[in-house]
Formats: structure tokens, sequence, C-alpha cells
């Protein structure tokens, strides 16, 4: 049984000090890493989202009018093509007016 007068050890106090704040920096970093691997693959998601939604209405275009539309803005203007400017550029080139034109997503880094 212990005595209440009795003295404890410094070492054993610091150490009951110590652990929970370890444990919580563990926790922390643990939880930092789970959070950019959610951020990274959701940025990929949304580059692959705002590329097959470039081409399906590259696609409807070219099923309405018979030919490929000469720019993205044209997309964006008559069939309701959107994307995030500030993460993303989005290249869309033209092979021909009729063949699939190139499109590519960039991720923009954010600082």
């Amino acid at each position: 049984m212990k005595n209440r007068f009795q003295k404890q050890s410094k070492f054993k106090n610091k150490l009951t000090f110590l652990i929970p704040i370890v444990i919580c920096l563990i926790m922390a970093a643990a939880l930092w890493n789970s959070s950019s691997r959610i951020f990274s693959e959701t940025r990929k998601k949304q580059e692959e989202s705002t590329r097959s939604a470039v081409i399906k209405g590259a696609v409807q275009c070219y099923a309405v009018e018979g030919r490929y539309p000469e720019s993205l803005s044209y997309l964006e203007q008559h069939y309701g093509v959107s994307y995030d400017k500030d993460k993303f550029i989005v290249s869309y080139e033209i092979v021909g007016s009729n063949r699939m034109p190139q499109v590519t997503v960039i991720a923009v880094n954010e600082r």
C-alpha cells in the first residue's frame, strides 16, 4: 500500500507526463499522413473527371454537329463543359475536324 506522504521518483512523474504527449504526436503524424494521401487521391479523381467531361462534351458535339469542336471555349459556351481553372490546366489540341482531339489535364500546384 502506498503512503501519500511518500515521495514518488521524479523519473516516474516525468514519464507519466511525457507518454500522453508522445502518443498525441504519433496520432497527429498518422492523421497528417492519411489526410495528405486522401488529398492526393481526390486530386487524381478530379483530373480524371475533368478529362472525361471534356471528352464527353467533344463526343456530344460530334454527334450533334458532325464535327469535333474547334476549341475548349466552344465546348464551355455551347455544351456546358466547365472545370476549376484555378486547379487545372486543360490542353485541348485539334487533330482534325473528324478526329478526336487530344485532351490533357494538368494539376496546378497550390502553394
